[in-house]
């Protein structure tokens, strides 16, 4: 790899987010200049290389996320949480749309003081916009491991279009979003 490429490797950044189902939390993000990749996978809990069916038995402590790839010289933190906001419903901590349990919460996991403090910013401005009638009540913790998920649930939308576009609907989240940010 030549000087360039290399300095362009260690220009990468990573933001970590749950929003409820991963599926869903894909494609907003990867269509964007500078994300490298979105991977599905479990973070936030305490059970090493958790299955699907573990993280689902709501005993591994874990959430359904996506951690993001990104150069931040081309697309910024602070876009990637604008665009986080508008992907989930902040105001509901039993899950998002018709996923229920502690592992669909969302959250946005810091991995910095920096990513930390502009999460917390990012928070603090959706709440003072009035946009939501209730509390914003979405967590901000530190990141700690990241588990991928297995290779079927990756690219989900990509793979399996017309299951995606059902479940989009279906769940809720798609008019949610709508009503809410169009």
């Amino acid at each position: 790899m030549g000087e360039a490429g290399a300095e362009r490797e260690e220009s990468w950044a990573v933001a970590t987010l749950a929003g409820g189902c991963f599926w869903c939390m894909v494609h907003p993000f990867d269509q964007w200049p500078g994300v490298k990749q979105v991977v599905s996978g479990y973070t936030g809990g305490t059970t090493v290389n958790p299955t699907y069916a573990e993280v689902c038995s709501e005993t591994t402590g874990h959430r359904e996320a996506v951690q993001i790839t990104f150069d931040p010289r081309e697309i910024s933190y602070a876009r990637l949480l604008e665009l986080y906001w508008q992907q989930i419903d902040p105001t509901d901590s039993g899950g998002q749309f018709v996923d229920r349990g502690s592992s669909y919460r969302p959250a946005i996991f810091c991995h910095t003081e920096e990513q930390r403090q502009q999460a917390e910013a990012s928070k603090v401005a959706l709440e003072q916009s009035r946009r939501f009638s209730g509390p914003i009540v979405t967590d901000i913790l530190p990141a700690g491991p990241f588990y991928p998920a297995e290779e079927y649930h990756q690219d989900y939308y990509r793979k399996n279009p017309g299951h995606y576009g059902r479940y989009r609907q279906g769940s809720g989240r798609a008019l949610f979003l709508e009503r809410h940010w169009s």
